[in-house]
């Protein structure tokens, strides 16, 4: 619940309500607890706040549970139980207005990225790449750039890495080098990338952050991830939200401290933004964190430890609220000092001992006070949801889905002109080119070749010049020797005789060359 006065309401403790102040909102926070504690409803109360405040908010629905703060809740056993607890009488049950998004477009609106708007520094985290890798992915972003093309979707980064290998030494001296092993292990990666269904989530339209800055009848609009499917990827799930914040980031003009945020952004199972990722990523992901609540935004981190959290990152997460977490192992009790440690400790009892105490709905709760300074920390019992507690059914579902403002905005994926087909028509008019040098270097030769009259010609000049030659030998022998030789006419019959089948066998052997020659 929310009021101008006393902030958004949360939880409540011995000493009365505990609410987020409106300006200290947009200081990040975090929700940290063992699975099943509440940590998800925890999440849907803070979100309810904020959409009665008018704040929209961005969150992942890992199990489908949060998809009922798009229906009015309902008075239970349970919540009656509860209510004199947080002093109320009549609560006013209400829902609050969703959008339903789904990366694949199986379960809400789809939400696409360019291959371009991701970069090649958050595409080498997805691909897993490594620093050679990651290099000459650089360097083909670089060419295409240089050549104004442009990389929408993964055959646009196959084609330009295709490209990038066949020419690489035309750029080697300019940027690098790029080896063909190289390039093929980033196409294998890819390869990877689009059995995840990778190629639903790359192309255009391009999801525009804008979306999710909507309110409707004074109310924050919930932009709800359905993100069942996409849990099984963590990396492109946490690759996706990184490059969600990081849009947010680059877009939004700086406005300092808001009497309440332009968005709250939940980032559920937030250890997976951190795993595998490079020193310099996370640095980036750090400045992001550090900067982005100057653009109105504040960011909420669910995890099991505050040790999911890295430290530089962890001590700028001003509001905290903490389940119970279980010290089964060293590195159990381990985490549970540094979940107590992150407090501001209460004389009234042991934080690392409450933490191991609390029940199902319970926390330890510390929100900033007026001044940006962490309030001491309450053993606190979160309120119960105004908005329906579990999942939507799938009729609901599609009716808000059609409903919604939207509704066939993204739905139909577009493939203009881009990296693809301006190297595709470059390649077929290369080889167009190549096939018309081929063809006129064959005429020329064709041209150069003596016909076949001529070739039957140059045979029986040949074999006339052969017979004159035998006929004139004879007779001079005749004549040096003093000889008659007998029947000349009949030697020399033998001799034009042997010459014309010398002749004809010429002119046969020309005429079969010359034929099969014309087959080939």
């Amino acid at each position: 619940m929310y009021d101008k006065e006393h902030g958004l309401y949360i939880a409540h403790c011995a000493d009365g309500a505990l609410s987020v102040i409106g300006k200290m909102a947009n200081r990040h926070g975090l929700i940290a607890g063992a699975t099943g504690t509440g940590k998800t409803v925890t999440l849907q109360v803070m979100a309810e706040s904020f959409c009665q405040a008018g704040v929209p908010c961005f969150m992942a629905d890992m199990k489908g549970d949060l998809s009922g703060i798009s229906q009015t809740g309902k008075m239970s056993g349970f919540i009656e139980k509860r209510l004199p607890e947080f002093g109320l009488e009549n609560p006013q049950f209400q829902s609050c207005p969703v959008r339903f998004y789904d990366v694949f477009g199986e379960q809400g609106h789809p939400m696409r990225a360019t291959v371009s708007q991701m970069g090649p520094q958050l595409l080498s985290r997805l691909l897993s790449l490594n620093e050679t890798q990651d290099g000459v992915l650089n360097i083909a972003f670089r060419i295409a750039d240089d050549r104004g093309l442009l990389i929408l979707d993964l055959k646009d980064l196959r084609s330009m890495l295709d490209y990038v290998s066949k020419h690489a030494k035309e750029y080697t001296s300019k940027y690098g080098n790029i080896s063909a092993q190289t390039v093929g292990a980033i196409q294998r990666a890819l390869l990877q990338l689009e059995a995840q269904g990778a190629n639903d989530f790359f192309g255009e339209p391009a999801f525009d952050i804008y979306d999710l800055m909507q309110t409707e009848q004074g109310k924050g609009v919930m932009s709800v991830l359905a993100a069942d499917k996409l849990m099984m990827q963590p990396k492109l799930y946490s690759t996706f939200l990184l490059w969600l914040m990081s849009e947010l980031y680059s877009k939004l003009p700086e406005v300092g401290d808001l009497e309440l945020p332009k968005l709250v952004f939940f980032f559920d199972e937030a250890h997976m933004l951190f795993d595998g990722t490079s020193k310099a990523l996370l640095d980036k992901i750090e400045q992001v964190i550090r900067l982005i609540r100057s653009k109105g935004v504040g960011i909420y981190f669910i995890t099991q430890s505050p040790s999911d959290i890295p430290e530089n990152i962890l001590g700028q997460l001003g509001n905290r609220v903490q389940h119970a977490l279980r010290a089964y192992t060293p590195k159990d009790q381990k985490a549970v000092k540094t979940a107590a440690d992150t407090f501001r400790a209460n004389p009234a009892f042991k934080t690392d001992e409450a933490i191991m105490q609390l029940e199902t709905g319970e926390a330890l709760v510390s929100f900033l006070d007026a001044k940006g300074a962490p309030s001491v920390v309450q053993r606190a019992k979160i309120l119960f949801p105004l908005s329906q507690i579990g999942a939507v059914t799938e009729g609901q579902r599609l009716d808000i889905i059609k409903q919604s403002r939207i509704f066939g905005k993204y739905d139909t994926m577009v493939d203009r002109e881009s990296a693809y087909e301006v190297l595709m028509r470059e390649s077929e008019e290369s080889a167009a080119a190549e096939e018309d040098e081929k063809s006129q270097k064959a005429q020329k030769t064709e041209k150069k070749k003596p016909g076949f009259l001529s070739k039957v010609w140059k045979a029986i000049l040949t074999a006339i010049t052969g017979t004159l030659a035998t006929i004139l030998g004879t007779w001079v022998s005749d004549k040096v020797t003093g000889k008659k030789t007998k029947s000349r006419t009949s030697t020399t019959g033998r001799v034009v005789k042997n010459a014309t089948s010398a002749a004809t066998r010429t002119v046969t052997r020309e005429l079969t060359r010359d034929i099969l020659g014309n087959l080939k």
